[in-house]
């Protein structure tokens, strides 16, 4: 049961994490079919966002009354019908709904969902959520083919298929549910002390203040990455090859920073990847050639996608699993409200006329301040720690 339960998962997540990341492939589409500029399209993307933030503290909470795989399937349902509304939207608004719909049941998801991978392999966590992620990331590398190729002449057919697929998936599970008649494991049932969460406070902050950081740098890079590129001066096969490999580059990265985070001290590890981040974003903002976009893209790709695993083991690690549900709700709920501002920044900055590059080395600037601050407090001490980064650490 456990190794089925798992597979569906990884099949929920990749349609899941498709319904969050399409929309950057449409941005130029999307704003020649509604006749509207960048900032309209920045909104779009984070309603998208804003829709995966807020139903998470609210699931968390009811995740310590109702089994976790019920949540999942009811995730699918609403999936199924906010990708029919894209699909049929006739105007810019309606789409807008139907993207923060289709937020709302990928937020739900992954509050359910992430706590219960890390519960069915307690003992190799980070291997665990490194797979589910890698399967998520797949959807991302997929994305752009499939606006660019297969559905080149009419964007709302891939509404329809994260649709149908959405709906198979749900189906699927159900199925494997009522099989299991009562054998699931015990990681499916429901968390009983949401608020007994938050004792653990210090490490939700740390982890918010880790990833909320970075995600709204990177919210508002990839949903703008081919509009960027387009502004240097490549062709928009080469803008949509570049965005591919962007995403492409989180396949391993997802793989690799989940083992790489059962192995090294956590947050020593993060703040590693923070520094990487900083690196490939002025290192993007210098590239010219083809092949020089392509190596930052490629290196870029690898260290933002890592953070996610590399979070997600730190917090479910140091967590008893009575609080995982509720404290990763915090968690990602609070960040993601952080996060989804990204890309409306950067359209309303785009919008004003202040060039790309200026708004990407502002980041850089920014997010160099924040990791100094953050490597000072952690030598001094300051920041919470794993029991493997300190032995006398207490919970």
């Amino acid at each position: 049961m456990t190794r089925r339960l798992f597979g569906t998962l990884c099949g929920l997540v990749f349609l899941v994490n498709l319904g969050r990341v399409v929309f950057a492939p449409l941005v130029e589409t999307l704003q020649a079919e509604f006749g509207v500029g960048p900032a309209a399209v920045g909104l779009l993307t984070t309603l998208v966002w804003f829709g995966t933030a807020l139903p998470r503290i609210p699931v968390g909470v009811l995740l310590s009354r109702v089994p976790r795989h019920h949540v999942v399937l009811g995730t699918g349902v609403l999936l199924a019908a906010g990708s029919a509304a894209a699909a049929t939207a006739p105007t810019l608004p309606v789409l807008q709904a139907a993207a923060f719909v289709i937020g709302l049941s990928t937020g739900a998801y992954f509050v359910a969902a992430v706590p219960l991978v890390g519960e069915l392999y307690p003992d190799a966590v980070g291997r665990a959520v490194g797979i589910h992620g890698t399967a998520a990331q797949v959807a991302a590398v997929a994305a752009p083919t499939l606006v660019v190729t297969v559905f080149a002449d009419d964007w709302r057919g891939v509404f329809w298929l994260l649709g149908a697929g959405a709906l198979l998936g749900t189906a699927v599970l159900f199925v494997l549910t009522v099989r299991s008649d009562g054998s699931a494991p015990a990681a499916t049932g429901p968390d009983r002390d949401f608020v007994g969460a938050l004792r653990y406070w210090r490490e939700i902050a740390l982890g918010v203040v880790l990833v909320s950081a970075l995600g709204f740098v990177w919210q508002g890079v990839f949903n703008f990455y081919v509009s960027y590129l387009l502004t240097k001066g490549v062709s928009s096969a080469t803008a949509g090859g570049l965005l591919t490999a962007l995403f492409a580059a989180g396949v391993p990265a997802f793989w690799a920073s989940g083992r790489l985070a059962d192995r090294l001290p956590h947050v020593p590890y993060v703040l590693a990847i923070h520094a990487g981040f900083v690196c490939c974003l002025f290192a993007l903002t210098l590239a010219t050639t083809p092949v020089a976009l392509l190596v930052v893209s490629l290196a870029f790709g690898l260290v933002a996608h890592g953070l996610f695993p590399a979070l997600d083991a730190y917090l479910l690690g140091a967590l008893p699993s009575g609080n995982r549900s509720g404290a990763y709700a915090l968690y990602s709920g609070l960040a993601l409200l952080l996060e989804a501002n990204g890309s409306g920044a950067v359209g309303l900055l785009r919008g004003a006329g202040i060039p790309f590059d200026t708004v990407f080395r502002s980041f850089g600037v920014g997010l160099a301040v924040l990791l100094v601050a953050l490597v000072g407090l952690y030598i001094a001490g300051r920041l919470p720690r794993t029991k493997r980064e300190s032995p006398r650490y207490s919970e």
